[in-house]
């Protein structure tokens, strides 16, 4: 079968792997697309910390049952199915406590171990999650869709809450759908104009360039002053965590999504006076179900960030074309 390979970081290929055998109670899986995330992306220039070479990247995938080895009665050969890419330890405290998202030990595909950037994969059963009557290409964004719904999990959004989120990539647009399917009103904001004209398709009550326009203008436009009751934070930059702060209505709620490269300077008594409930949001927790009956039933419509599906071939110049374009850009599947 075909792989790709990050050999060595900046130095990337298509290879020959052989078809992995599926031990006990795994699947073996055909790939059917996968996801190009923001991690793959640092696996390949080589600033992912957590990566060690040669890495397969890729997490977000959907793919069809070839063979179980095992019993799981609803896995059936030919099924649709996409799957949870982060294997938790069961053993340290958090996994203890069932908050697996954010095992101690954590283990993600593409990352610590291969993943889903070639033509058959093996996942242990209990990480494989039906998607009949799903899109193949739908289902394959499952997994970046169950980050932004947690998020929204954590901030308790509800219904009426206006919920600001800031950066319009993939997973803040996932953050936006998910708020939406909660009852909430939501804003978006960014600084590339072509990610907030698709914000507002699919739904934004409005989208703000932050190239010309202040955090400040932006709350009194959308809510007369009052803040937010929820933002998320969406882009891991310094200067979004203090817009958030600063959108935040007093007794708001911020979730913060993105992962930060570089330390960030605030008065934490502005968190007091404005009584903030700060919290981080890792991975996604009992996400995949829900979601993928949500998709099931057309509830909710992300097919608008699918930006292009390029052949398995052009793997490599569609990641370049992701990391040098974000503009024309937001998820970019692989078709195998």
């Amino acid at each position: 079968m075909k792989a790709v390979h990050v050999v060595e970081p900046g130095k990337i290929a298509v290879v020959d792997a052989a078809l992995p055998v599926p031990q006990a109670d795994e699947a073996l899986l055909r790939v059917r697309y996968a996801g190009i995330c923001g991690s793959d992306l640092q696996t390949f220039a080589g600033t992912q910390p957590f990566a060690t070479y040669p890495r397969v990247p890729g997490h977000e995938f959907s793919a069809e049952v070839v063979e179980v080895n095992g019993d799981a009665r609803d896995l059936t050969p030919g099924l649709l199915v996409t799957g949870n890419p982060y294997f938790n330890c069961g053993a340290c405290y958090s996994c203890r406590r069932g908050l697996v998202n954010c095992c101690q030990n954590n283990e993600t595909m593409g990352v610590h171990r291969d993943g889903s950037f070639q033509e058959y994969i093996v996942m242990p059963v209990d990480r494989v999650h039906p998607a009949a009557g799903v899109d193949p290409q739908i289902a394959a964004m499952v997994e970046p869709f169950s980050i932004g719904y947690h998020a929204m999990n954590r901030a308790r959004v509800t219904r009426g809450d206006k919920v600001l989120v800031i950066g319009a990539g993939a997973i803040g647009m996932l953050a936006m759908v998910s708020a939406q399917a909660k009852g909430a009103d939501v804003w978006i904001a960014d600084v590339l104009p072509e990610r907030l004209e698709i914000a507002r398709a699919m739904g934004a009550k409005d989208a703000f360039d932050l190239r010309g326009t202040e955090m400040a203008d932006v709350a009194s436009a959308a809510t007369g002053g009052d803040g937010f009751d929820v933002v998320a934070e969406a882009t891991g930059l310094p200067v979004s965590f203090l817009n958030a702060i600063e959108a935040a209505s007093f007794g708001g709620r911020i979730a913060l999504i993105g992962n930060g490269t570089r330390e960030v300077t605030f008065n934490q008594s502005t968190l007091i006076k404005k009584e903030l409930d700060v919290v981080g949001s890792r991975n996604s927790l009992n996400a995949f179900e829900p979601l993928i009956q949500l998709l099931h039933n057309q509830t909710v419509d992300i097919a608008p960030i699918r930006t292009s599906v390029r052949p398995f071939t052009d793997t490599v110049d569609a990641m370049r074309d992701l990391r040098e374009h974000p503009d024309r850009n937001i998820k970019v599947l692989i078709e195998f």
